[in-house]
């Protein structure tokens, strides 16, 4: 297959596994109309939360998982929480919200600290100092524990959907 870009490797991350707590944090999340500062705590205490982490909006690979998980509606099937979390800003997000015509809410983390807490960070090649969070899903419980982690180990890289589909329906 000839492609029009280079998959690279990521190598090793330093992620939190299944059975650890995740990481809490307080990051401006975005929906269709407006966005305020919200901490993933907040999130967990209505249910569990499926943790999208992601590159910034508008390349393929976003595109991809979002017009994925769009596709799906888990949180219309299963008691989830979809958010992502990308480098883009508040601003950005809402245009992707808008463009891809999606329900889901995003955090914006323009500096990358919380792909640093999770140990994902991608330090993008040709960009001093620039950095994203390399691909991950990760479903938290009320208690805010792992259920299920998947960390991308390449780019591009995609979540399992289907993997992810069970551990939702418990399986």
């Amino acid at each position: 297959m000839d492609l029009d870009f280079e998959v690279v490797e990521l190598g090793e991350s330093d992620h939190p596994t299944e059975g650890t707590r995740a990481p809490d944090f307080v990051r401006p999340l975005v929906n269709d109309e407006y966005w305020e500062d919200v901490a993933l705590s907040d999130l967990t205490t209505d249910g569990p939360v499926l943790l999208v982490f992601y590159t910034m909006d508008g390349d393929f690979p976003a595109t991809y998982i979002w017009n994925e998980l769009r596709d799906r509606a888990w949180d219309d099937e299963y008691d989830v929480t979809i958010v992502g979390l990308s480098i883009s800003s508040p601003y950005e997000h809402k245009t992707f919200i808008d463009e891809r015509e999606m329900g889901y809410r995003l955090f914006s983390d323009p500096q990358n600290g919380v792909a640093e807490e999770y140990g994902i960070v991608n330090d993008l090649d040709g960009m001093a100092g620039v950095s994203e969070p390399r691909p991950a899903v990760f479903l938290v419980d009320e208690e805010q524990t792992i259920r299920y982690a998947w960390v991308a180990s390449q780019w591009p890289d995609f979540p399992d959907y289907d993997e992810v589909e069970d551990e939702l329906d418990g399986r």
